[in-house]
């Protein structure tokens, strides 16, 4: 079986790292290519660490606002490449990677991790691929939570949908890394007295409520002298959050040192880890907090409560109070057994519910059911109001 990923990566983060284990994880006789739109070269970086594992790679040419060049140079791929099935990933690809699929005569899956809302652009990008998912010939949801959405926005028919959790890339986070810890307080300044770490990570945007973790951080630091918070990402709100940091006087408390690319070697030397989202599909970061054996303080948003067990793995609050936020990280900062019971729980139910094997069976599985030759498509039940119909060729499971 050959399958072709479609995405607009810019860089290698949580929804990257996912299609990257699920390669990995899939039989050898299942072949994948990895390919992404140009976004004006900013997809190398991706790109670069893809072929780093073995994978070949290809960088579209054609873009928004050339959608039929798009299109066209997507068929060929496809064609080029024998491609048995298109695994889309992000609104540009479900909505210009189907219409590929479609001329190639492939199926096309839809992989739906959630919705930002971030920028008025975003909004309506994300307005497009909700009324577009349901010509796709099966969407994957990361979440319950997700699937909850797309079946209420989206009238995808159940027959056409699945839900597939992300994974924890456990092999990650067997070891720590000894100087990981010194590494991680080396972000905050010497003269901080800084010994428990507060670690949060990913893009500096509205939804993800790193401005109520700035406000809950001024309870944290007031009631717990040695605790310090690390934020990592990067994003619109950096400039906005700084501010509110300088004004809350926590300049040595509070430190924000940007996009990582060894997160993996650093999160499991923190104390706690926090998500403080308003929305969130299946959250990476959650995943491998758990794998790295650190207990979590999650709002309690779309797919998060399938990732955190609340009061098992870490505690669930609702979103949007910075009080309850700091409360209980306090609770976890005071008792460093349960810290170490909550993270060994963590650690477990990662290996037993979230893995990268579990997550290719079921891919496994899907993709057999769609490239059988006897099963119809979105295609037979009519036509893409874009492009019209299109002939499809049957299509056989096999190396």
């Amino acid at each position: 079986m050959r399958l072709v990923h479609l995405t607009s990566s810019t860089f290698f983060g949580g929804p990257e790292r996912q299609m990257l284990g699920l390669a990995q994880a899939l039989p050898h006789d299942v072949r994948t290519t990895f390919a992404s739109f140009s976004e004006g070269g900013r997809s190398a970086g991706f790109l670069d660490e893809i072929r780093r594992n073995g994978f070949p790679t290809v960088q579209l040419a054609a873009d928004f606002p050339h959608a039929l060049a798009a299109v066209r140079e997507a068929t060929a791929l496809l064609r080029d490449t024998q491609c048995d099935a298109l695994i889309c990933h992000g609104y540009k690809a479900h909505i210009l990677g189907r219409a590929a699929a479609r001329r190639a005569g492939v199926p096309a899956i839809a992989v739906s991790r959630g919705w930002t809302g971030e920028t008025r652009k975003v909004k309506v990008y994300e307005w497009l691929d909700r009324r577009h998912l349901r010509f796709m010939d099966h969407v994957v949801c990361v979440s319950e939570g997700q699937a909850a959405k797309v079946r209420r926005w989206c009238r995808v028919p159940a027959a056409r949908m699945s839900v597939i959790r992300n994974s924890a890339r456990l092999a990650a986070f067997e070891s720590q890394d000894p100087a990981a810890r010194q590494r991680l307080l080396g972000f905050l300044p010497g003269d901080s007295g800084v010994s428990r770490v507060v670690l949060a990570a990913g893009r500096l945007s509205p939804e993800k409520g790193f401005g109520v973790l700035v406000e809950a951080a001024a309870t944290i630091c007031r009631e717990h002298p040695t605790a310090g918070v690390v934020l990592f990402g990067e994003g619109v709100l950096r400039p906005e959050l700084e501010a509110r940091v300088r004004d809350l006087g926590l300049a040595n408390r509070l430190v924000m040192p940007g996009f990582r690319t060894d997160l993996d070697s650093l999160i499991g030397a923190a104390d706690v880890v926090v998500l403080p989202s308003f929305t969130e599909g299946l959250p990476n970061v959650a995943l491998e907090a758990s794998a790295a054996g650190v207990p979590v303080v999650a709002t309690a948003v779309g797919g998060t409560p399938e990732a955190i067990a609340d009061n098992e793995t870490g505690f669930l609050v609702p979103p949007g109070q910075p009080a309850r936020i700091a409360a209980r990280i306090g609770e976890l900062l005071r008792d460093s057994e349960l810290r170490a019971r909550f993270g060994a729980a963590g650690k477990h139910r990662m290996r037993t519910t979230f893995t990268f094997a579990a997550q290719a069976a079921a891919y496994l599985k899907l993709l057999q059911q769609l490239t059988s030759p006897t099963r119809g498509t979105a295609t037979d039940r009519g036509p893409h109001p874009a492009t019209g119909p299109a002939p499809r060729r049957g299509v056989a499971v096999g190396g």
